[in-house]
């Protein structure tokens, strides 16, 4: 797509934009595996109060054919048109400390322009550091902890985060093209891909967006506010356990994946560098599973259904 114009405008903010912030990226593309960076940004947006700095250009970034814009019809009218945004703001954590947040869909257009934006304001106001999350879906069990590919050139991090540490190719997103070009502009970077269990990949997983969370405080220090995500893992996980618990071939799925996991999990403490993948053996795949749920619950009583909800 040609690009004849400016692909963002800058925003006026009163008394200006502090210099020295750590700067957070979290970008919605096609790997989003339980809503991890979606589900964060819409906490953000409750909790740190943005104020966009950058505003990008969508008639210059956006494929509106593949991510239509969000229209509210009221019987006879259109009462609302909800477009797609992406921006640089200014936020503050639960602290009052502020940080800078990158944050919307991943371009589909035009991504060294929209690179070379994001480096040239971060060499402006000399952020500290660079962090961003993105997911994907791995054949690991929802009953252990979520696990983390960590990247970027803070080895620290990647030494007490990253338990997968493939020698592999994979599509690249733009959050791995701005990884790619701050490393190489020598600053200091962390990235963490969270590894979401494959069956629960095409849901709103609030484990997924409570560990991205954590693992933004954990690279920045910033402190963001965290006791809803908590409630709402808890009765995800509550209705998700009380399904596999009521169907046996569900139990011996899940077991299956604890199993592989355990045994994973054990090699990595007993060798010097992770193994270079997750033995998926005879693992059932995301569809037999989620195929599996969705038996499971469409042949549970209708009083039931209502009380404990779907997943």
């Amino acid at each position: 797509m040609p690009i004849s114009g400016e692909i963002h405008e800058r925003v006026a903010y009163p008394g200006g934009v502090p210099s020295g912030l750590p700067l957070v990226i979290l970008l919605t593309g096609f790997t989003d595996a339980g809503s991890a960076v979606s589900g964060l940004i819409d906490h953000l947006s409750e909790t740190t109060d943005p104020q966009p700095v950058l505003v990008f250009d969508n008639d210059m970034l956006l494929d509106y054919r593949a991510r239509r814009p969000v229209l509210t019809f009221d019987q006879d009218h259109i009462a609302e048109l909800k477009p797609a945004r992406l921006e640089l703001s200014l936020a503050h954590d639960a602290l009052g400390r502020p940080f800078l947040l990158l944050a919307g869909y991943e371009p589909d257009f035009a991504w060294n322009a929209f690179a070379d934006v994001v480096l040239d304001f971060a060499a402006e106001y000399e952020v500290s550091t660079v962090t961003w999350v993105h997911s994907i879906a791995m054949p690991v069990p929802h009953t252990r902890p979520i696990g983390v590919t960590a990247s970027g050139n803070r080895a620290e991090l990647t030494a007490a985060h990253s338990v997968w540490r493939p020698r592999t190719q994979v599509p690249g997103t733009a959050g791995h093209l701005l990884e790619y070009r701050f490393v190489q502009a020598e600053r200091s970077v962390a990235s963490f891909v969270l590894l979401v269990p494959h069956y629960l990949a095409d849901t709103e997983y609030p484990d997924a967006v409570l560990t991205a969370a954590e693992k933004v405080m954990a690279a920045t220090g910033l402190v963001l506010l965290t006791d809803a995500l908590r409630e709402k893992r808890a009765e995800y996980l509550e209705r998700v356990d009380e399904q596999v618990r009521d169907n046996e071939e569900l139990g011996q799925m899940v077991q299956t994946l604890e199993h592989r996991y355990d045994a994973y999990m054990s090699g990595l403490e007993l060798e010097d560098e992770a193994p270079a993948r997750f033995d998926e053996g005879s693992l059932p795949s995301a569809d037999e599973l989620a195929a599996e749920l969705e038996r499971f619950l469409a042949t549970r009583p209708g009083g039931d259904e209502d009380k404990n909800g779907r997943i």
